[in-house]
C-alpha cells in the first residue's frame, strides 16, 4: 500500500505578511493530495489556547478529519499539535507522548487499522536545544518500543540544521530522511522538517512543497513523503 504523509508548521495561520489567513493553510493542505498529515502550532500560544485553524473549516473545506488530540477547552490540538487523516482511512489508536525539556512538548501517535496501512504515525514538535532534542527522540523511542510492533513514521519539525541533530536516539532502525530546506518559508535554506522511517516503510520520494500559497501561509513550507508500506519484494 502506498501512502503520501505530510508534515506542516503552520506558525498559527500567520503568513509572512503578518496575516492570520486560515484559508491560506487550508488551500496548501488540499494542494499537499496527503493522506495523513502532522500539523505543528495550530493553536493560539496562550491559555485556554483556542484554535488558530479553526475545526469547522478543515470539516468544510477539506477531505481530512481531525483526530482528537485535544483534551479539553476550544484547542484543535495537544501541545500545538494535531493530526489530519483522508476519510476513509480506518484509525485504530491515538496515544499523547509527554516529552521532557526545558518547556512544555508532547508528540502525538496514530496507528491506522490493517486494512488502511497498518502504520504508525507519530508528530512531534522538537525542542531549540540540542541536547533536549535528543532527550526527546528518545522518549518518542520508548513509547514506540512500548508498543506492539508496526512500521512507523515520525514527521515533524524537527528543529535542527544539522545533517543528523540528534536523531541517532531513534536508534539505528530508523532511518532519517530530510525532504529539503523548508525554513524560511520565502528563501528556504534550513532542512527542520524531516521525516524517520522503520523497518516496513519505505521511502519512494519526498520533497517540500513550494507552490502558492505555501510560500506566504506560514514561516516554514510544508514536507511530504510518499512511502510504501510492506518488504522490499512487495514494491510495484
Amino acid at each position: 500500500m502506498r501512502l503520501r504523509l505530510a508534515s506542516y508548521n503552520i506558525h498559527k495561520c500567520v503568513g509572512l505578511d503578518r496575516r492570520r489567513r486560515p484559508e491560506r493553510i487550508v488551500a496548501v493542505l488540499n494542494a499537499l493530495d496527503a493522506d495523513i498529515v502532522v500539523l505543528q502550532e495550530v493553536d493560539h500560544r496562550l491559555p485556554p489556547r483556542p484554535e488558530a485553524l479553526p475545526r469547522a473549516l478543515i470539516e468544510r473545506e477539506t477531505d481530512f478529519g481531525v483526530l482528537p488530540f485535544a483534551t479539553e477547552g476550544p484547542s484543535l490540538g495537544w501541545h500545538g499539535q494535531t493530526m489530519l487523516v483522508r476519510r476513509g482511512l480506518s484509525v485504530g489508536k491515538i496515544r499523547r507522548v509527554l516529552l521532557p525539556g526545558l518547556e512544555p512538548r508532547g508528540a502525538i501517535l496514530a496507528e491506522l487499522a490493517p486494512e488502511s496501512g497498518g502504520i504508525r504515525v507519530v508528530g512531534a514538535h522538537l525542542a531549540l536545544i540540542r541536547r533536549y532534542r535528543t532527550m526527546q527522540f528518545a522518549a518518542i523511542r520508548a513509547a514506540v518500543g512500548r508498543r506492539d510492533d508496526m512500521p512507523t513514521a515520525i514527521l515533524g519539525d524537527f528543529n535542527d540544521w544539522s545533517a543528523r541533530g540528534g536523531a541517532e536516539a531513534l536508534g539505528t532502525a530508523f532511518r532519517l530522511h530530510a525532504p529539503g530546506p523548508s525554513f524560511p518559508a520565502a528563501r528556504p535554506v534550513g532542512a527542520l522538517d524531516r521525516v524517520a522511517l522503520s523497518p516496513g516503510l519505505h521511502l519512494l520520494t519526498a520533497g517540500v512543497h513550494h507552490s502558492a500559497p505555501a510560500m506566504i501561509a506560514s514561516d516554514h513550507l510544508p514536507v511530504w513523503a510518499d512511502v510504501q508500506v510492506g518488504t522490499p519484494h512487495t514494491l510495484a
